[in-house]
């Protein structure tokens, strides 16, 4: 786990080593034990590494293979490097190292741009050719690792955060129309391959792109699972479904225990965390000492801030080394501060600053730990899928619509001043055509897909790797194992949505978790504190959406803002967001990042 940044010059000039040097610097938390530069010609990498696997100096970056005239860098974690190494020895490759950098280096040696294929892990990797002058980009079949780009006439740079790039200068900082209406609408998402910003894209997920040396850029999709039924699992019972995707969950476990340093668990008391702690255990990880830590915060407004009752019990009945941290709601302004800070995109969950200062207790512990990310999204959890099974999928995109939009094109201009509203209706126009793309069978099948592949990506996924990076901790996400998420995508929607969601799962840790865990309320990250807004925070909130740079900017309706200032708590989300904070949220990022 890293951070990576470069330039190719597509101009006939050198790259500027400089400014790849000051992204690089800006990505110290992501990759604080060891930094690297390497250039020639019209190509310049950076890299900031955190030492995971092979915690020698041999496997620094970037990797310079010379026999194959190939140079990487690389950000992530790849789970069967071990295998792959052997396999790449056997067709006669010498490594110089011990880790998973090298490997693929190598790897795109032996199999050229198919080298992702290969790859089980989760991964951004940046690899330029000596012989040819290419430059090829490639990210991980979810986008759990993220990749940044600015793109400008003969300029191409890349890093792993947005802010990094901002730091080499020349980036065009006005904020995109569309992605603003994304922003508003779609519950704070900017798909692929757009941000806030005109000057800045990244790269979508499962996409290796290829920068030749005379100017020409093309691209492949390299996965795409299938939301449907398969022939070969027609004759499935429940039961059989149940086997498959326990065996598959339990891989996915065991392959993020690779590690050269201990590795954690993010232990919520929630079905997914907890069912990770039990498939530990049950690998014998407890018995050597398996950490968990879980995060609470004082209760606000008759919303309680905790679930310690649930990680309790399941710390106690696995004997893990269990960690409570408890976060005193007058401490919530420096936190919030700071994760506005590490944010590479405004986002409005107020899950970032509960993961900000949960990692930043547990890096003092360990490097490395598992989350129970992405099982709502890949399983059926959510409360806006039971709707999708009752209509076809003509009608999927209003019932999608209804649950999770935060605003129509009417709402928009109730919010956005004219000169910020785009044509159309961009946010319904992308889940449209997303929602109504060949692959999915059913209206519930097009929504986990959607949700899958565009909502987990840009949302909890990304949130997790900016929280945890900011303290030099990575975090692995088994239930989005590539191969569990394409067993999962197979599965019949019902008994995905059975027993209130998720059913399926939750049949599954009845045989290892206690009864508890399994038939509680649906629970959420808490932090009572910014879902109601008040005091220090709403101050702040105000200070924002009332600051000179707001005022210049001109986004919002003033006679809009006054209202939800004079009752900041009465407009909410149909997820229970407060629109309020959607606002000030944004003017605080661009604000944070000196985006005047």
């Amino acid at each position: 786990m890293c951070g990576l940044a470069g330039e190719f010059r597509r101009d006939g000039s050198r790259a500027d080593v400089s400014a790849v040097e000051r992204m690089a610097a800006t990505m110290s938390d992501r990759g604080p034990d060891d930094s690297g530069v390497w250039s020639q010609g019209p190509t310049a990498l950076g890299h900031r590494r955190l030492k995971i696997i092979d915690l020698s100096a041999a496997s620094g970056q970037p990797i310079v293979d010379a026999a194959a005239g190939l140079t990487g860098v690389f950000n992530g974690c790849i789970y069967n490097y071990r295998e792959l190494r052997a396999e790449l020895q056997a067709k006669g490759h010498r490594f110089f190292s011990s880790g998973d950098s090298e490997v693929v280096v190598k790897a795109y040696a032996e199999w050229g741009l198919d080298f992702v294929d290969h790859l089980i892990g989760m991964f951004a990797v940046a690899i330029s050719e000596r012989d040819t002058g290419r430059l090829v980009l490639a990210r991980d079949r979810l986008g759990i690792k993220p990749l940044y780009l600015a793109e400008t006439p003969g300029v191409v740079r890349f890093a792993s955060t947005l802010p990094a790039l901002l730091a080499g200068g020349g980036i065009d900082t006005t904020i995109d129309r569309v992605a603003l209406a994304h922003y508003l609408s779609f519950h704070s998402i900017v798909p692929p391959p757009r941000t806030i910003l005109a000057g800045v894209t990244k790269l979508p997920p499962a996409t290796v792109r290829v920068y030749e040396a005379d100017g020409s850029t093309h691209e492949r999709v390299y996965w795409d699972p299938s939301f449907g039924r398969a022939a070969e699992r027609a004759g499935w019972s429940e039961r059989d479904w149940q086997d498959a995707l326990l065996d598959s969950l339990t891989t996915a476990v065991r392959r993020r225990m690779v590690a050269d340093v201990p590795v954690g668990v993010l232990l919520s008391g929630g079905l997914d965390s907890s069912l990770v702690v039990a498939l530990l255990a049950g690998e014998g990880q407890a018995r050597s000492g398996l950490a968990t830590f879980s995060i609470g915060f004082d209760a606000v407004g008759g919303r309680e801030g905790d679930e310690f009752v649930y990680s309790d019990l399941v710390a106690k009945t696995f004997g893990t080394d269990h960690h409570q941290i408890r976060v005193p709601t007058g401490d919530l302004l420096p936190p919030l501060e700071a994760a506005v800070g590490a944010m590479s995109e405004p986002m409005v969950s107020h899950d970032c600053v509960a993961f900000w200062l949960l990692s930043q207790e547990v890096a003092k512990h360990v490097k490395v730990v598992q989350s129970g990310q992405g099982a709502d999204e890949i399983l059926g959890g959510y409360h806006w899928y039971p709707p999708l099974a009752g209509v076809d999928r003509e009608q999927a995109l209003e019932t999608y619509a209804k649950a999770f939009f935060d605003r129509d094109a009417a709402g928009l201009a109730r919010v956005l001043n004219p000169a910020w509203l785009a044509d159309g209706d961009p946010a319904r126009e992308f889940v449209a055509a997303h929602l109504g793309r060949p692959g999915a069978q059913t209206a519930v099948d097009a929504g986990l897909r959607i949700d899958t592949q565009v909502m987990l990506t840009d949302d909890p996924v990304k949130r997790v790797d900016n929280m945890t990076m900011a303290h030099g901790l990575e975090a692995r996400v088994p239930f989005l194992d590539h191969e569990f998420v394409e067993l999962a995508a197979s599965c019949p929607p019902e008994l995905k949505l059975a027993q209130g969601g998720k059913g399926v799962l939750k049949e599954i840790g009845r045989r290892v978790l206690p009864h508890e865990i399994i038939d509680r309320p649906k629970g959420y990250f808490p932090v009572p504190g910014l879902t109601h807004l008040e005091g220090k925070l709403l101050d702040r909130v105000r200070d924002a959406l009332t600051a000179p740079e707001a005022r210049r900017r001109d986004l919002f309706r003033a006679d809009y803002v006054d209202a939800l200032l004079a009752d900041p708590n009465a407009e909410l989300t149909p997820l229970n967001g407060n629109k309020l904070w959607q606002l000030g949220l944004l003017e605080m990022w661009l604000q944070s990042h000196g985006i005047d």
